[in-house]
This record gives C-alpha cells, sequence and structure tokens, in this order.
C-alpha cells in the first residue's frame, strides 16, 4: 500500500469505530488528526491524541513501516522530536528521535476489504493534482518497469546537462571565473527553493573579491552579508561594521522585504541560512579545488558541515551543486566524471513530486532517482511532451499495435 493511502485513511478518520493501540499496549485516542504540513518536516502539525489516558499535542508522522523513520533519517533530524505518535501500517522496528527518546507507535486500524481499500486507492490519487499531469499514470499503476532504469539513467543526465547550461551561463557572468560562479550557484541553493532567487542576487551585489578580503573574520563576513540582505536587525555592532563596510565598497543592501519567512522553520530562516552562508566562506578557503579534488562522498559533506546544518540540506548542496559542478568541470576539461556512482550513494529526496512518483508504484531509492524523476516530470509531464518519453512512446507503439 502507498504511503498517501494511509494519509487518505487517516485525514478522513476512516479508522474511526476501530480500535488503536501503540505497539506497547497502549490505548489511543485520536481527537484531532491535525493540519496537513506539505513542506519539509512531520506529516501532519497540532494534532491532538490521547495515549493511555494522557493528552498529547504535536505532530504525527506517517509511514508504510516502521523502518521508514530511519532511512529517512528522522533519527537524526531535531524537527521530528515533537512527533507524539509514529503511524504505521506494519511496526517492525522501533524508533528513537534525535534526543534518544522513544517515539510511540500506532499499527493504524482500519477496514481491510480489497474493494474498499482498491476505491481509497483511487480517491487518493486525487488528493494532488500532480497526478492528474502524469499522462501515463493508469499505465504505470498497472505496469511499473515501463519507467526502465536505462531511462532514468538517461534522465540523470539529461538533468545533470541542464544544470551544466546554467553553470555556463553564469561563467559567462562571471568572465569565466569557476570560484565565482560556484559562490553564486551555492548562494542560491543555500535558499532551499523557498529564498533562492533572494540569496543569488545576495550573492551578485555582494562581489566576492569583497568577501574574500576580508575571509580571516567571520565576524566581517556576517556582517556583510547580513548588511547586504537587509536582514541585519537590531545587532548594534554588526551595523557598526556593516556601515564601515558599506562606505569601504559602495554597497547597497537589499529590500528586507524580498525574503519569505511564513512557513519556514526557524533552522530554515533567512537569518539563519545567511550566517551558515557566512560561516562556509570562513571555513573553505579554496573551497572549489577541494571540491574538485575528491570524489569521497564524506570528505564532501564534510564541507558544508557548518553550524545547525542538518544532513539532509547538505545532501540538497551537494545533488544541486557539488556534483553538478564536478560534472560541468570534467566536460570543461574533457575528463571524466562518476556523478551516477556518487548520486547513488546519497539518499532519495523527499517531496510532493517524489511521492507522486511512490503512488505510481515507482522504486525510489537514491537521489540518482529522485533527480532522474524530477527532470521527468518537470520536462515531459508538465510539458506533454510524452512522445519523446521513453515510457510514453511505449504506450503509444502498444496502442498502434492494437489497431492492427
Amino acid at each position: 500500500m502507498p504511503e498517501i493511502v494511509l494519509h487518505y485513511i487517516w485525514e478522513r478518520c476512516l479508522w474511526a469505530g476501530f480500535e488503536q493501540k501503540t505497539t506497547d499496549g497502549k490505548s489511543v485516542e485520536i481527537l484531532s488528526v491535525g493540519e496537513h504540513n506539505r513542506d519539509a518536516g512531520p506529516d501532519y502539525s497540532h494534532a491532538r491524541v490521547k495515549i493511555d489516558g494522557k493528552e498529547w499535542v504535536g505532530n504525527i508522522e506517517i509511514h508504510v513501516c516502521s523502518s521508514d523513520w530511519t532511512k529517512h533519517r528522522h533519527h537524526l533530524d531535531s524537527a521530528y522530536d515533537n512527533v507524539i505518535l509514529h503511524v504505521v501500517r506494519t511496526a517492525d522496528k522501533p524508533v528513537w528521535n534525535s534526543k534518544g527518546e522513544l517515539v510511540p507507535q500506532c499499527e493504524l486500524n482500519y477496514p481491510t476489504d480489497k474493494d474498499y481499500l482498491s476505491g481509497l486507492f483511487a480517491a487518493a490519487q486525487q488528493m494532488d493534482s500532480a497526478v492528474g499531469r502524469i499522462g501515463c499514470a493508469e499505465q504505470l499503476l498497472h505496469e511499473p518497469g515501463l519507467l526502465t532504469e536505462g531511462w532514468r539513467k538517461t534522465l540523470l543526465y539529461k538533468r545533470l546537462e541542464c544544470k551544466r547550461a546554467s553553470i555556463e551561463r553564469l561563467l559567462e557572468i562571471t568572465k569565466g571565473s569557476w570560484e565565482h560562479a560556484l559562490y553564486i550557484s551555492l548562494a542560491r541553493n543555500f535558499g532551499f527553493h523557498t529564498n533562492s532567487l533572494p540569496f543569488e542576487q545576495l550573492a551578485i551585489n555582494t562581489p566576492l573579491s569583497y568577501l574574500q578580503k576580508h575571509r580571516n573574520s567571520l565576524f566581517q563576513l556576517t556582517a556583510m552579508l547580513m548588511g547586504q540582505s537587509g536582514l541585519i536587525g537590531e545587532d548594534k555592532e554588526l551595523q557598526k561594521e556593516y556601515t564601515f563596510m558599506q562606505a569601504k565598497f559602495g554597497l547597497t543592501p537589499m529590500d528586507a522585504n524580498v525574503w519569505k519567512h511564513g512557513k519556514l522553520r526557524p533552522q530554515n530562516s533567512p537569518e539563519l541560512r545567511i550566517r551558515q552562508f557566512a560561516e562556509l566562506l570562513y571555513r573553505s578557503e579554496n573551497l572549489l579545488s577541494k571540491i574538485l579534488d575528491t570524489d569521497d562522498l564524506k570528505e564532501l559533506e564534510q564541507l558544508f558541515a557548518v553550524d545547525k546544518m542538518g544532513e539532509s540540506s547538505i545532501d540538497i548542496l551537494l545533488i544541486n551543486t557539488v556534483l553538478p559542478y564536478k560534472y560541468a568541470y570534467a566536460k570543461h576539461r574533457n575528463s571524466m566524471f562518476d556523478a551516477y556512482s556518487l548520486m547513488v550513494k546519497i539518499p532519495a529526496e523527499n517531496n510532493t513530486i517524489i511521492r507522486q512518483w511512490r503512488v505510481l508504484g515507482q522504486e525510489v531509492k537514491n537521489a540518482a532517482d529522485t533527480q532522474a524523476l524530477l527532470h521527468l516530470y518537470q520536462n515531459y509531464c508538465q510539458h506533454h511532451e510524452c512522445i519523446n518519453c521513453e515510457v510514453g512512446y511505449k504506450i503509444f507503439q502498444d496502442r498502434q499495435l492494437k489497431l492492427f
């Protein structure tokens, strides 16, 4: 059963009338299923449940199997420390949060009639309109193997080529400086989608050469970037330092209103991300050469291990910046770089688009899978380029054969 069906059962209270218990036998009374969270973090917030008569208010996380908790690294992520109940179909292991606390689990009790569940599955597909934009959804549901490993690998390299083209455009802006282009690209990805454009503008408005003059002072790097962002706040020392640099370099700060704060968790706030970016610049002299000189994933991860930067955030930086730069530079030098072998070692991304592919029965094991599926959805499905897709072309051929 896909996880999205469990979401459907949970949200619509189809468990009502069935006794619910934790895996250690305590009674569970569900008072409120909470609000569906479509951003990063636990699946439902502000839920209310009674466990053994004691009322709890907090987050709910839903998985098909308990072991998915550790597969998705929730045991290392403090964002999941307020999960009051882990709702699963099968409890195959106990789970703990990042504080080392045991998380209560409940194997959800609900109707098991196959025809009834088939109806739920069809309804669950409508929960997200993205499924409707995957033209071959019905065929993939019945035959997931239509989307082959070979086509996925091709899609991954098509995505890398698109990112290489973006890097080439940055190189034109920076007059061929790979280091400066990396700086702008890293800044954009430090915005993690929500603030990617403001972060990119911050990097463009704050030339790398200015920052390099103060590379040995984290305080000065922080002052310059925070001042330039318009988010410097009430810190008098930072304000004083930025005023000095503003006069020295002729800097103009951004409008603070371009930054988005709504629905962001504290660890994703632009203020924290800018400070982390300053720390990265402070700690990582010759960052480009360090990136290019190693293919060891642990060493690459360590380059971005700044304060309060979670593993999933580091993975996103590796996927969207580091590996594409290594790929583009290898192409520039007419040398080889096996991006695929590193991508398969990075955990799968978790977002709305990837969840839709899971609904359609697609196995998603690692970042190579997610990058391929994101490229397929964004460049083929959304633009109805079915005839240019291996899956769509196979379906078209099968239909043509049935006509004769």
